[in-house]
C-alpha cells in the first residue's frame, strides 16, 4: 500500500514539473513566434493545396497555383526572420530533448541527450526554401502537385519540431496523425532528400 501511495506522488510530481517546463518552453518559442503570420499562412497555404488538387479546370487550377506562390515565398521569408531571431536564444534554453517521453529537468541533467532547436529550425528554414521555388509556368500538373507534396511536408515536419521542442515527440507525433492523418516517418520520407538528410544527422535517427 505504502508503495503505491509513493508511487501515486511520484507520478503527480513528474506531471507537475512536466507541465512547469514545458509552459516555459512553450512560452519561450512563442513569444518569438507571435511576431510572424507563419500559422496563418500555414493553413492558407494547406487550404489552396486542397482546392487546387481538387480543380478539374486547368485554367482555374493554374490561377490558383499563380495565387498561392506568394503566400508560399512570404512563409520561407518570415520564417527565416523568426529562426535568425530565435537563434539570440541561449544554448541551454534552446535544448531539444531527443528522449521519446517527458522527462523532468532532462535539458539540463541530460544535455547529451539534446538537439540545439536553433540548428533545427535553420535546417527547417532551409528546407521550405528549397520547396518554395517556382517551378516553370508550364509545368505539367504533375510538378506542381510533387511540389505541394513536399512543401506541404516540410511544414508539417517543422511544425512537428515546434511541438516536440514543446511537449515532447510522442505528443507531437500523436498529434501528427491525429490532425493531420500521417506519420512522423512518412512526414520524413516527403521532405527533400538535404532536409532528410540534415535533420537525421541533427537528431541523430533517419
Amino acid at each position: 500500500m505504502e508503495f503505491f501511495l509513493w508511487a501515486i506522488l511520484l507520478a503527480v510530481a513528474t506531471h507537475f514539473l512536466n507541465k512547469t517546463d514545458q509552459a516555459r518552453r512553450i512560452a519561450l518559442l512563442g513569444r518569438y513566434l507571435s511576431q510572424y503570420q507563419i500559422e496563418k499562412m500555414m493553413e492558407r497555404l494547406t487550404e489552396g493545396y486542397q482546392r487546387a488538387l481538387g480543380e478539374s479546370d486547368p485554367l482555374r487550377r493554374g490561377q490558383i497555383w499563380a495565387n498561392l506562390i506568394t503566400t508560399e515565398q512570404e512563409l520561407s521569408r518570415q520564417f527565416g526572420r523568426f529562426v535568425a531571431d530565435f537563434a539570440q536564444v541561449d544554448e541551454p534554453q534552446a535544448r531539444l530533448s531527443r528522449l521519446p517521453f517527458a522527462l523532468p529537468w532532462a535539458t539540463r541533467l541530460l544535455p547529451q541527450a539534446c538537439a540545439d532547436m536553433r540548428k533545427l529550425l535553420a535546417i527547417h528554414a532551409h528546407g521550405l526554401a528549397r520547396a518554395a521555388e517556382p517551378v516553370a509556368d508550364d509545368a505539367p500538373v504533375g510538378a506542381w502537385r510533387d511540389r505541394a507534396y513536399t512543401l506541404l511536408a516540410e511544414m508539417l515536419l517543422m511544425q512537428h519540431s515546434c511541438h516536440w521542442f514543446c511537449k515532447s515527440k510522442a505528443v507531437a507525433s500523436a498529434r501528427l496523425v491525429v490532425r493531420h492523418h500521417t506519420s512522423h516517418a512518412q512526414v520524413l520520407d516527403a521532405v527533400t532528400r538535404e532536409t532528410r538528410q540534415a535533420y537525421a544527422s541533427l537528431i541523430g535517427q533517419a
